[in-house]
């Protein structure tokens, strides 16, 4: 074997050791990877960390971030927004008491399935966008103007970031929907400022509704105390009432008792003492036992006046 019958192995050795290592490769922490062998996928997902494949061309492997978030809007552009132009075409959306909205909408999504993401769809951001349209004009359809515009707008997001992730599903589209934001509503220009007298109305009432429930709140307490105490003072005075009621039946029960141990005695003491408060204030004629009137007594009592 000559000199350069040697070099050439050794270069065909390095050459092959290099093509050996192109089968190594490295999945980093935010990266997932798809091995295809021969255009067939043979490994549809590859965790983080340093991996073994055939060498090129043999496999070839696709490594995605799958952390990473993407963006898209439905119904108009960001730019859009910042220039004041609406689309009337991808914007505008029918509810379900006949109206017309311009609705903005941003969908946020990630990589769920690598190898759908990779080969089941040709234009994934298109078709998320479209699922997530169709979705949407089902459920401002099914609402009406005033929901969309104040209680149900939360509602409606939830409802269309699970049915669009659904669809995608059963597109196999290997999408990950992480939020849906309804980033503006409004009404067509034309009638702006209907809708803004209707707001306007509404704030009203819902102020005049907290004015009276802040009335009723302050009232009504006010009156069960009131009521409370007077049914307190009632209480109190019928309980001072049964008292003295009692004290006096209990002083009575004494006199009666002590009057039934001498009831002779006392009884001509009770009219002596009647009497002694009653006669000062009248006046008397005295008879004897004869009939005789003492008129003296008449004639002095006129002299004294």
């Amino acid at each position: 074997m000559n000199f350069r019958e040697w070099d050439r192995r050794r270069i065909a050795g390095a050459i092959f050791g290099i093509w050996i290592l192109t089968g190594v490769y490295l999945v980093s922490a935010d990266q997932q990877a798809v091995v295809q062998r021969f255009g067939k996928v043979v490994e549809p997902r590859v965790m983080p960390g340093i991996h073994i494949a055939l060498p090129w061309p043999l496999d070839r492997v696709t490594k995605l971030k799958v952390q990473q978030t993407q963006r898209l809007v439905v119904g108009g552009e960001v730019a859009d927004g910042v220039l004041g132009r609406t689309q009337p075409v991808t914007s505008q959306f029918l509810t379900g008491d006949q109206n017309i909205l311009h609705i903005r909408t941003v969908v946020q999504y990630s990589v769920g399935v690598p190898a759908d993401y990779l080969f089941q769809t040709e234009d994934v951001a298109r078709v998320t966008g479209a699922a997530v349209e169709s979705e949407l004009a089902r459920r401002i359809a099914a609402s009406n103007v005033d929901a969309v515009l104040t209680t149900e707008k939360i509602a409606i997001q939830e409802a269309v970031r699970g049915a669009a992730q659904k669809l995608l599903n059963d597109y196999r589209s290997g999408v990950l929907i992480a939020s849906v934001n309804i980033e503006s509503v409004a009404p067509p220009p034309e009638a702006a400022d209907a809708f803004r007298d209707v707001a306007s109305a509404r704030a009203d009432m819902a102020r005049i509704v907290s004015e009276a429930q802040g009335y009723e709140n302050d009232v009504i307490p006010k009156a069960r105390g009131e009521a409370q105490q007077m049914l307190e003072a009632a209480n109190g005075y019928k309980q001072k009432k049964i008292n003295e009621a009692l004290g006096d039946a209990s002083r009575f029960n004494q006199v009666a008792t002590e009057y039934a141990r001498a009831s002779d005695v006392n009884g001509r003491r009770l009219y002596a003492e009647a009497m002694e408060q009653v006669l000062p204030r009248i006046r008397k004629l005295i008879v004897d036992n004869n009939g005789n009137l003492d008129l003296t007594i008449i004639r002095k009592g006129e002299q004294s006046k």
